[in-house]
């Protein structure tokens, strides 16, 4: 039993925001601020349980900052106060957490990525959506603090993070600065999915987002769903997940009364279910300022900051929106730990303290307190090449050149040079033997984040994995925005994966870091830089799959996520193409089935996979969107 709840209790650190963010000095906080509880009436009569933190000295005025969550407000309290930075605390500001509606002391029911109402507006008194119940609580704040300088201030991050992007359609007059961080965008592409493809790491995840509360409480209610998992005391996660067999099994040992669970195999495509929870369709005409943040090294969500920025670039030019990547895991941007690292890589010293005090900081004092000047750029970005922030009038910026990258036989990675439409790569996935996501044995997680710079040596020395890479560089290449990879390819069976990793290959003689284990060796080091996952039956339509012909030649197009990467002279440039990559992605049985979810064993087969000599990588600058079908708004 004690085992389990240091397990919970981890679990529940790495899911919520409070996790995340950095304690302030407790004695400030009991010395200059008030506590009050409050439920909060929405338009619909439900009460959302809030806790606001007011300071003390009420000489003068001040503007809230508000935190809507999932992950239960009760970690705010007192001696645990969090906060996006202990800056802003000092700075002075009314502090303000809600339980979302449906979890822990808030009334109604939980909805994972509640779809957005269109028009939405406070005279509606019967829909609700996320927007709806922040602008009901930004009104009531407004209307019932006390010391209140009439501005409102909204930011979290992963799940928070959604809450904060569902506030901006339709937001509330006192809504004047929104910061989006790590925020979820889309299911479907965001978290639970990539591309489609399910993340079979994110098992665990649904004890926290599956089960509806049956009263309200400030503890946890789904402790014995996560015992099913972290009470078997798991080494070897890799052998785990692939003894578990099909994701039907999953059903029968672990959810088998989850209603997420429930929602995610009855919707295996990208039908109105997940499309009415796309958030990116109803950015729009958007009126406070937004400051969205991400990791270049956020296993979980990368596609969700990325594209809310991009979304309000292109619906609203004139809205006043700027974008922050960092060298960070998921939320690493809330805590310092001095030196910046994430697994092996080592990026500098005290980079999240930088952002808070520069970016963050100076973002609400200026729309919230007008003060300060709004000194940052429309693009903030750090190098994670050459290590260092880059300013941008623009992302991606304009004057940096894409590069087309082309494949050889003999395994070389050619750049702006014409393809080889004669050359053919094959490789035989099998899913009972999946290409490995770890360089070492890992136990079960609950959101993998090492692997996200890991040596990719282990996998380019298996034959289930295409490797191309480029002779030593001359001089510096500098890749940054987009990455598209537009593979031809066939295959003996009737639908694959298709894993596509761009990797920075270190020169033999490279410095080892003080930080690394003895046994983590630089030199050579074949660093994760991007990658991405597309199910191959989704080439055509998220919405309507279909089945590879066998043997037949197939455009698949796989859209990788932003970089900003130097690779650097003495380095080289690689690409891997794969079709499994365990248990990080779910098994694609390869046999084509109308639902992954309900596959049988005999279901899994092993496919020979040709990638032919015409597919090319394209990288950096502002690639064609791709959109298969219209989103249901």
């Amino acid at each position: 039993m004690k085992k389990f709840k240091f397990l919970a209790a981890g679990i529940m650190l790495f899911m919520a925001f409070s996790s995340f963010a950095q304690k302030a000095d407790s004695l400030f906080v009991v010395t200059h601020y008030d506590k009050a509880e409050h439920f909060i009436e929405m338009r619909d009569g439900v009460k959302l349980y809030t806790i606001v933190y007011t300071p003390k000295d009420h000489s003068k005025t001040y503007p809230m900052l508000m935190n809507r969550t999932c992950y239960n407000v009760q970690g705010f309290n007192d001696f645990k106060l969090r906060t996006p930075n202990p800056y802003l605390i000092e700075a002075g500001y009314i502090l303000v957490y809600q339980d979302v509606r449906g979890r822990y002391m808030s009334e109604g029911t939980f909805d994972n990525m509640r779809p957005n109402i269109p028009g939405n507006n406070p005279k509606n008194k019967k829909d609700i959506d996320e927007s709806s119940d922040t602008y009901d609580t930004v009104d009531w704040l407004v209307k019932n603090i006390e010391n209140n300088n009439g501005r409102v201030g909204i930011y979290g991050i992963s799940y928070p993070g959604y809450y904060s992007a569902a506030s901006l359609p339709n937001a509330h007059p006192a809504l004047k600065a929104v910061s989006p961080q790590a925020p979820i965008a889309d299911f479907f592409f965001d978290d639970f999915h990539h591309h489609g493809a399910f993340l079979q790491s994110y098992l665990p995840a649904f004890a926290v987002f599956g089960y509806q509360k049956d009263s309200l409480t400030k503890e946890s209610w789904f402790g014995e769903q996560m015992k099913r998992f972290f009470s078997l005391n798991v080494a070897d996660g890799y052998d785990f997940n692939l003894e578990l067999g099909p994701l039907k099994n999953a059903t029968k040992q672990f959810h088998y009364d989850n209603f997420f669970w429930k929602q995610v195999t009855e919707h295996p495509n990208y039908d109105e279910f997940w499309q009415k929870r796309n958030l990116l369709p109803h950015l729009k005409d958007i009126k406070p300022a937004v400051m969205t943040v991400g990791g270049w090294f956020d296993a979980e969500d990368l596609y969700g900051p990325l594209n809310i920025y991009k979304t309000i670039q292109q619906n609203d030019p004139s809205a006043k929106s700027t974008i922050v990547m960092g060298p960070w895991t998921h939320g690493g941007w809330a805590r310092e730990p001095g030196k910046q690292t994430v697994n092996h890589i080592y990026f500098g010293d005290s980079i999240s303290t930088f952002f808070q005090k520069n970016m963050e900081k100076v973002f609400f004092d200026y729309y919230l307190k007008n003060e300060g000047t709004m000194n940052l750029p429309e693009a903030y970005v750090y190098d994670t090449g050459i290590k260092e922030w880059k300013q941008y009038a623009e992302w991606p910026p304009k004057d940096v050149k894409p590069i087309t990258f082309s494949f050889r036989e003999d395994g070389k990675l050619l750049m702006d040079q014409p393809v080889d439409p004669k050359a053919e790569f094959d490789y035989v996935s099998d899913p009972m033997k999946p290409v490995p996501y770890r360089s070492v044995t890992e136990g079960l997680t609950f959101t993998p984040r090492n692997f996200i710079t890991d040596d990719q040596r282990q996998a380019s020395r298996r034959p289930d994995v295409l490797t191309f890479k480029t002779d030593v560089l001359d001089e510096d290449v500098t890749i940054a925005g987009e990455i598209l990879a537009s593979l031809v390819v066939s295959m003996t069976g009737t639908d694959a994966d298709f894993i596509v990793k761009l990797i920075d290959v270190y020169p033999q003689d490279h410095e080892e870091y003080e930080h690394n284990p003895r046994d983590i060796k630089m030199g050579g080091y074949q660093q994760l830089v991007r990658h991405e996952v597309f199910r191959g039956r989704f080439r055509n339509s998220y919405e309507h799959p279909e089945a590879f012909e066998p043997g037949v030649p197939t455009n698949v197009t796989v859209p990788l996520q932003d970089i900003l990467h130097t690779f650097k002279k003495g380095h080289r440039i690689m690409i891997q193409i794969h079709s499994t990559w365990f248990p990080y992605i779910d098994r694609n049985p390869q046999k084509y089935v109308d639902n992954i979810y309900e596959a049988n064993e005999e279901d899994f087969i092993k496919s020979t996979i040709t990638v032919y000599g015409s597919s090319t990588v394209k990288a950096g600058g502002d690639l064609p969107v791709i959109e298969f079908e219209p989103t249901v708004n």
